[in-house]
């Protein structure tokens, strides 16, 4: 009678169990997500030729909160035009994006004022969304790499978490962490991160709306990580997407009318 180890009896045993669990993955067809996918879909949802947009931010400061509200013309990722409606105090206010450059018309001071640089990085209304933040509309498949981490629940949605790692240089965060869902492809929360991997700014998504076969989060809270406060409140009351916008709403003239 040959002697066989009981190591090897057992190794074989895990062989046999590898052999079996590839096969059973083999015949139902089973795949990890492919991440650029993903992304793909979430660009679908996210993006648009154009769109017109109301919405509010509420700003929680030291002495309460406060809500400002707007109304924005976008032309896919090279042009917008926001006006500032409420309060009294930020009413008139205007601000024209034409590719990378910012202008903002203040009627308190009958001024126009570019912003660039390193002042793109500066708070919007002492908010915690950068002008950066504002700015840059391209698609997350142009500007970054995805990998696929891991499935997680969040808020009892099934999520996928990517990691987003950037491939272009003029980015104003070089690494993301995004969590997203899992059926109807919109993002339910991010980490930004910046080149050192200091996490610079965290965002959840919430009360997402269906639109024209789009899934969009109509509630999104921002927090600068390296500021105090609750954080700022960015929430949408009514969008339109691919409808006609006069080509004169994209130019400095239409900022003092």
């Amino acid at each position: 009678m040959t002697y066989v180890p009981m190591w090897f009896t057992k190794k074989k045993k895990m062989k046999t169990i590898i052999a079996f669990i590839l096969t059973i993955i083999t015949l139902t067809g089973f795949s990890a997500p492919d991440a650029n996918e993903i992304l793909k879909k979430v660009d679908k949802n996210l993006s648009s030729d154009n769109r017109v947009m109301e919405s509010s931010i509420t700003i929680q400061g030291k002495r309460g909160a406060r809500t400002i509200t707007s109304k924005t013309y976008a032309m896919g990722d090279k042009k917008s035009f926001t006006e500032y409606l409420s309060p009294a105090r930020e009413q008139g206010t205007k601000m024209l994006k034409l590719e990378n450059q910012l202008w903002i018309y203040s009627p308190s001071t009958d001024r126009i004022i570019q912003i660039s640089g390193h002042m793109l990085r500066q708070s919007v209304m002492g908010s915690d969304l950068s002008y950066e933040d504002m700015m840059d509309d391209r698609k997350l498949t142009d500007i970054y790499d995805a990998k696929v981490m891991a499935e997680e629940e969040l808020n009892g949605r099934k999520t996928y978490l990517i990691e987003l790692t950037a491939k272009v240089t003029d980015v104003a965060y070089h690494s993301q962490k995004m969590w997203v869902d899992a059926e109807r492809f919109v993002p339910l929360k991010q980490e930004l991160y910046a080149k050192s991997g200091q996490l610079l700014k965290r965002l959840e998504m919430k009360d997402v709306i269906q639109v024209k076969g789009r899934w969009f989060p109509a509630t999104m809270v921002y927090k600068d990580m390296l500021k105090d406060g609750d954080g700022t409140e960015f929430k949408i009351s009514k969008i339109e997407f691919n409808v006609d916008i006069p080509e004169y709403i994209f130019s400095k003239a239409a900022l003092k009318k």
